[in-house]
């Protein structure tokens, strides 16, 4: 912009003093006489005419027509040259603007800088994401999405050290990164050799841009890097459910009622993709290592590589994937996949969440039980049921709530989908479960709040 302004201001300056001189010549013309023929003065007094003044007043009619035409003349001329000028002066503004925007043209085409690998232009439907990071920009078949400089999710994860990993996938690490400003976020590596993990990266990345809701995690953009894939989300500070449940801690930061409010958070997002998403989203591997946490344990929906968008599918539309514990019956058998099968996995969460045990657990070196298998006897007899929950946080609730989320929990591992709830009964079964602090509907007393708070009172 501003070498256009330096081009066009000599060829402005010219144009105005044109215009000025022409203005000046026709102010500075002199008076036409025929404001004097045309009313002659009288003389003061009585004499006779003089012969001079006689012969004027016979030429005035002739003069007066004469003067007329010769100043509509002029008249005609100046205007003439005005639009002459101002025209000329407009091409020459066009031409200069045109040459201007397509020597711009051609310097973005031929910078190195603006051009991205032939990786990042395969066509992946892509949507507006978040923009604190300082990042390159490309467009795709849905807008923009935020391309990272590889160098710099090196220097944010110090060179992908493994004190910065957070957790562990099927295709690679999850590191921690810090960039420039303080931001931080968690970077998924993705070994995309093989053309599943592609699919997968894509996929993700895909859905993520057209998805927003609290409790689905937030993409932050990604990164490629020859046969590497990074993804860049949002940091959940307390790690997975998985991790806080089955790791060090063995679940003592979660209370009862934060429990409940993880369960309600997974159950707010799964309603997002079911109900409010067009066309519905199956998530296809929910699981407590993909329920994140925040530092204040609002829980969020993550990794979306086996999503799948549009509704039910038969097994001979899509491979068969998953984890096992969480897999439901009709999908694992018969290749069915519904809404329905999303319900199950969540009941599994569930009844990790009431009892602290893995989905699958080893009971001899060849021989394994699911959590389902074992807890179903007991959990619809409330005789034995309190004895089967965590310790952790046992005789910290009300029994009546252990009966109904329990009870909850049995409908979503039912083996025939028909009889699972929707994840929209789930949600309002959860509500009334969860304090209004936590973003439930239910009010406690102090004594309440203070058994709930201390998950060691048994």
């Amino acid at each position: 912009m501003n070498l256009l302004l330096r081009r066009l201001f000599p060829l402005l300056l010219i144009w105005v003093c044109c215009f000025s001189l022409l203005s000046v010549l026709s102010d500075a013309r002199p008076e036409p006489w025929f404001s004097s023929i045309s009313e002659p003065a009288l003389p003061t007094g009585n004499g006779p005419i003089p012969p001079i003044d006689a012969k004027m007043a016979a030429l005035a009619p002739g003069a007066q027509v004469e003067r007329i035409e010769q100043h509509e003349n002029l008249d005609r001329k100046m205007l003439a040259a005005v639009i002459a000028s101002t025209a000329v002066f407009v091409a020459i503004l066009v031409a200069i603007f045109g040459l201007c925007i397509y020597q711009h043209n051609k310097w973005q085409n031929s910078d190195p800088k603006n051009i991205q690998s032939s990786d990042s232009d395969r066509g992946l439907a892509l949507g507006p994401v978040l923009g604190k990071l300082n990042s390159l920009r490309i467009t795709g078949k849905k807008g923009l999405v935020s391309v990272i400089e590889y160098q710099l999710l090196e220097a944010a994860t110090n060179n992908f050290r493994e004190s910065n990993v957070l957790g562990e996938g099927g295709f690679g690490c999850v590191y921690k990164a810090r960039f420039n400003d303080n931001l931080l976020a968690a970077v998924k590596r993705l070994d995309c050799s093989g053309q599943d993990a592609e699919k997968e990266f894509e996929n993700e990345v895909d859905l993520l841009n057209r998805i927003r809701h609290p409790n689905i995690i937030s993409l932050l953009g990604y990164c490629i890097n020859g046969e590497t894939r990074f993804i860049i989300y949002e940091l959940m500070h307390n790690g997975s459910l998985e991790t806080q449940l089955h790791g060090p801690s063995r679940g003592s930061a979660l209370t009862w009622h934060i429990r409940m409010k993880i369960a309600l958070d997974a159950a707010r997002g799964l309603e997002y993709l079911h109900e409010h998403c067009n066309p519905p989203v199956i998530h296809r591997d929910l699981k407590s290592s993909n329920i994140l946490l925040d530092s204040y344990f609002n829980a969020k929906i993550s990794d979306f590589g086996l999503a799948v968008a549009g509704g039910a599918q038969n097994k001979n539309s899509i491979k068969l994937s998953g984890t096992l514990g969480y897999v439901a019956p009709e999908y694992l058998l018969d290749g069915k996949l519904t809404e329905k099968s999303d319900v199950y996995a969540f009941g599994v969460v569930l009844l990790e969440l009431l009892m602290g045990r893995k989905p699958v657990e080893k009971m001899a070196p060849s021989q394994c039980q699911s959590i389902v298998t074992w807890a179903m006897p007991q959990l619809t007899d409330r005789s034995k049921l309190p004895n089967i929950v965590d310790p952790v946080i046992r005789n910290t609730m009300d029994l009546k709530h252990l009966y109904q989320v329990a009870a909850v929990a049995v409908l979503c591992v039912q083996p025939e989908p028909s009889y699972r709830p929707l994840i929209t009964d789930v949600l309002h079964s959860l509500i009334p479960l969860v304090p209004v602090e936590l973003g439930g509907t239910l009010r406690l007393t102090e004594a309440a709040r203070s058994v709930s708070s201390n998950p060691s009172a048994n």
